[in-house]
């Protein structure tokens, strides 16, 4: 059973993949929006406020400001969604994510230090057709996973190809199994995971890294 902070360390994944298929949706990647997602970011929301007691101040302060961020993006998603049901025309929803993302920054200095590759830098990668990653511990590794199945997910939509029997978790397994397989087998410490795109099909190589 996951932790109070690896769920919500899912639960500020699973905002920044709903933004991510939300500028999709709006861009016309999509056919529908990411209701799915939404659902289960609604229920862990709920979920925790009605059980505030047991968290500890530092969960609390997370949960707020996620709660935050989710509501902010909620309220971008309904005006755009609105906008795109009556035909308008709107450009500005990226500069209204950066804000929002440079708001939670300036809250949290102590995590800009350590940044991980932004979802956009992740989705250019992919779109290129190639975005790689190293990891050595994926069990302590959750946002470089994460980045790695964005792009996977955003290369085979992009690609055409089926992604609905692809899903976090089981990606998450197989990258760690992946890594400790190779660690074992070849004696190393880090596994480079390379998303790329080959005569149209996209594929995910696991190489050794001496």
């Amino acid at each position: 059973m996951a932790t109070i902070d690896e769920e919500l360390a899912q639960l500020e994944r699973d905002i920044r993949q709903l933004k991510i298929e939300y500028d999709q949706y709006f861009g016309g990647g999509r056919k529908r929006p990411p209701t799915e997602i939404e659902w289960r970011i609604e229920l862990v929301i709920k979920r925790y406020a009605e059980r505030g007691g047991d968290l500890k101040y530092g969960q609390r302060f997370r949960l707020n400001n996620l709660t935050q961020t989710y509501a902010k993006y909620k309220d971008i998603f309904r005006k755009r969604t609105q906008n795109k049901e009556e035909g308008k025309i709107q450009r500005h929803f990226g500069a209204a994510a950066k804000a929002i993302e440079a708001e939670r920054a300036h809250k949290n200095p102590e995590k800009t230090a350590e940044a991980p590759a932004a979802p956009a830098q992740v989705a250019a990668a992919a779109a290129q057709g190639s975005f790689r990653v190293t990891c050595s511990e994926p069990e302590r590794e959750a946002e470089k996973v994460d980045q790695l199945y964005q792009a996977f997910l955003q290369a085979k939509q992009q690609a055409g190809e089926e992604t609905g029997k692809l899903s976090r978790s089981s990606f998450n397994e197989f990258v760690l199994k992946k890594t400790k397989d190779l660690q074992k087998q070849k004696n190393c410490r880090d596994v480079e995971y390379v998303v790329e795109v080959i005569d149209g099909q996209v594929k995910l190589k696991a190489l050794v890294k001496a």
